[in-house]
């Protein structure tokens, strides 16, 4: 079984709070972008895992598709599978990648085996991956190319769909300079604004009005350690984008143009 885990970009990223269990509450809005990895589930006689393309820093065994394995192996009886992975998203780039090769791998799976689990089934085991799983459970259903997009709250978990006409015959291109992000150490840095407006409505309005109303709330710590980014965003400006924004914690930089 086949399938192409997509990334995703976040338009805007509020930081709200901490929460006692160490997570954050946020709120984004997750769009799907084209970048998209290869990955191939298939029966096997023991539990591996291989990879290709773009290195990651963490041994097969470790892979988060493993642990997507192990989240719903045991409900389902599920044998041993042989997966492979060919990475092209950019890893610390904040596009979801891995959550994204997670969510999927719940998606192969049940293809493969024909579990008996609809799509909220899946999306609540990928909560149980990783906090942006989710997103990526439901995010061939959309509709792109009518601006559709879930805006997520919580953890990134509890997602809404909602469509954003204006983003219609938009082009959206991604960048990512020569840096590594790490996940940790950007929220360890981030401080959270529990104030101002939603960014439901803030999204509401006219894309040209974006910039100097929609942020990324990581963009204030990421940028004084890692100012290539901002340099990155200011020139996707420069090229003649509408808006502009660091996806996630970074570094990929991604602009919406015309």
């Amino acid at each position: 079984m086949i399938v192409y885990p997509k990334a995703k970009i976040n338009i805007g990223l509020r930081i709200i709070e901490k929460r006692p269990d160490g997570f954050h509450d946020l709120e984004t809005f997750f769009f799907p972008a084209e970048l998209s990895d290869i990955l191939e589930v298939r029966e096997s006689d023991k539990l591996t895992m291989f990879q290709y393309g773009t290195a990651i820093d963490s041994l097969p065994e470790d892979n988060i598709c493993i642990k997507a394995y192990n989240a719903i192996k045991g409900d389902f009886n599920l044998p041993p599978v042989e997966i492979h992975l060919y990475k092209r998203i950019p890893v610390g780039a904040g596009l979801g990648g891995g959550s994204s090769d997670a969510a999927n791998t719940l998606i192969a799976l049940k293809k493969l085996f024909s579990l008996a689990i609809d799509e909220q089934g899946l999306a609540e085991y990928a909560a149980k991956v990783g906090s942006d799983c989710p997103f990526f459970v439901y995010s061939s259903s959309l509709e792109t190319a009518k601006g559709e997009g879930l805006l997520a709250h919580g953890r990134g978990e509890l997602l809404t769909k909602i469509a954003l006409p204006q983003l219609e015959g938009m082009k959206i291109r991604i960048e990512k300079p020569p840096v590594f992000v790490s996940t940790a150490e950007a929220y360890k840095d981030v401080l959270p604004k529990n104030s101002g407006t939603g960014l439901q409505e803030l999204l509401s309005m006219p894309v040209e009005s974006w910039k100097n109303n929609i942020v990324n709330d990581f963009e204030e710590s990421i940028f004084k350690k890692f100012p290539v980014i901002e340099e990155y965003k200011n020139k996707m400006y420069d090229q003649g984008a509408i808006y502009a924004s660091m996806s996630g914690s970074g570094s990929a930089v991604f602009g919406i143009f015309r």
